[in-house]
């Protein structure tokens, strides 16, 4: 399988995952300032190492298991429910292609 997205591919922020990702971490710790929070008291009551949540702060890198047990001490899980719960459509004739080609059952192997 080859890759869609390479490290040295150009891509506007808003479709970087690593532009996604510094943004995500920034918010983050603004969040956690604003709560008056040390990182090592959250990562305590996470139940993250410190360096789990430096490197997160930092290098904007994280596993999904440590960053959802952190977004829970932070009371904001909701948006995380909510990934890829429902298609986005542009047109109503994308829609209803959707709609015809989901009759399908099982994913065709990339060869």
């Amino acid at each position: 399988m080859t890759k869609i997205i390479t490290d040295t591919d150009f891509i506007p922020d808003a479709f970087n995952p690593g532009a996604i990702a510094r943004s995500i971490a920034t918010r983050f710790r603004e969040q956690r300032l604003g709560m008056n929070l040390t990182q090592q008291s959250l990562a305590t009551k996470a139940g993250v190492s410190l360096g789990s949540l430096k490197r997160f702060e930092n290098n904007h890198e994280i596993s999904l298991k440590h960053l959802l047990m952190l977004a829970v001490v932070m009371d904001d899980t909701e948006e995380f429910d909510a990934l890829f719960s429902k298609p986005h459509y542009q047109s109503i004739k994308e829609a209803l292609t959707m709609k015809e080609s989901k009759k399908r059952k099982r994913g065709k192997r990339d060869v």
